[in-house]
């Protein structure tokens, strides 16, 4: 499973999220998805790390933590909404930030 991050930076870099969750343990893989018509970041991120236990403790640690000047929004990651497990589009995950979820981004 994977960790949701939102409201990052658009400064950040996969090496920043890598260095910030390395603290928790063992970080397997960062994303940090692309707009395909800005060619920026998005604004969120998909952290995987080694343990459940790892990451439990990455998300009690950084959830609402301030960092490069704005407070993240670090919790489980969800399947996007219709995906089920013995099907879909593999690897497409939405976080829960909170607040209203009928809003896309």
């Amino acid at each position: 499973m994977s960790i949701y991050v939102g409201n990052l930076s658009y400064e950040v870099k996969e090496d920043d999220l890598r260095h910030v969750f390395a603290e928790y343990g063992t970080v397997k893989n960062v994303q940090l998805p692309i707009d395909r018509e800005t060619d920026r970041l998005r604004g969120f991120g998909f952290v995987e790390m080694e343990s459940d236990a790892q990451e439990a403790a990455a998300i009690e640690a950084l959830n609402n933590a301030d960092w490069m000047g704005r407070s993240l929004k670090v919790n489980k990651a969800k399947p996007k909404i219709g995906e089920s497990s013995s099907g879909g589009r593999r690897g497409n995950y939405s976080g829960s930030g909170g607040g209203d979820s009928s809003r896309r981004y």
